[in-house]
Order: C-alpha cells, then sequence, then structure tokens
C-alpha cells in the first residue's frame, strides 16, 4: 500500500500542468502529484507511453485509472462535493460522456488555454529532448 495516491501528468505540456495547478488550488485531496517526467514509472506500475496519452490516478492499492476515469477518482478521493461529481463521472452513461470529452481535449491540447504546439508532439520529438 502506498502512504498518498499519485496523479501523474505531462508536466511538458502547459495545458496539462495549468490543469493539474487548477487542481491542486481548487481541490482538497491529499495526493503526490508528480510529471510523469520525474516519476518512477516501474515503480508505479506504468509506462512512458500511457503516461504520454493521458493522466494517470494510482490509488493507495496500486491500482491505476486513466483519463477521465483519473479525474473522476481524484474528485471522489478529495470527498466533500466533489466526491458526488467524482461518483457521477464514473457511473454510465455520464462516464461514457466524460471519456468522449476527455479524448477530445487531450487530442486537442496544444489548442487549449496555455497549450502550445510541444503539448501535441510525443515527448522524445519536443523541444529540447535528447534523441
Amino acid at each position: 500500500m502506498r502512504e498518498r495516491p499519485v496523479l501523474v501528468y505531462d508536466g511538458d505540456c502547459g495545458f496539462c500542468t495549468s490543469s493539474v495547478r487548477f487542481l491542486e488550488r481548487r481541490v482538497p485531496v491529499d495526493a503526490t502529484v508528480v510529471a510523469f517526467q520525474f516519476a518512477d514509472l516501474d515503480a508505479l506500475g506504468t509506462t512512458a507511453e500511457r503516461a504520454e496519452h493521458e493522466v494517470l490516478w494510482i490509488d493507495r492499492a496500486g491500482r491505476i485509472s486513466g483519463g477521465a476515469e483519473a479525474i473522476g477518482r481524484l474528485l471522489t478521493a478529495a470527498g466533500g462535493p466533489w466526491r458526488a461529481l467524482g461518483v457521477v463521472m464514473r457511473v454510465p452513461p455520464v462516464s461514457w460522456a466524460a471519456h468522449v470529452v476527455y479524448r477530445l481535449v487531450a487530442n486537442n491540447r496544444q489548442r487549449m488555454p496555455g497549450g502550445t504546439a510541444a503539448c501535441a508532439l510525443p515527448a522524445a520529438r519536443r523541444p529540447g529532448a535528447s534523441g
């Protein structure tokens, strides 16, 4: 068991970073928040490919959720009114809509506020990447 759940996001993406900072300010969840570029992904039980594709929530038992489900689990863990929203997000048909909206935003994050052209590139092709 982990001491705290972990939220893993793409630290090279301006939109992702802004979104996580917003969540940290507004949603009272006790979790470790880490950019996948600085995380021990093997120890977390995931891969860079998955972390590039979607935000990840790793609960204290090590179960991994991604995308809209990860956000729903984060909100559930926050408790209070956030808990109800998180639960609703994970129940069909709302979960289906949440998944579609999440993928739409994730696939277009370079066009979102705070996003840059680098947000759309695979990590190995982003400016400053060695390779």
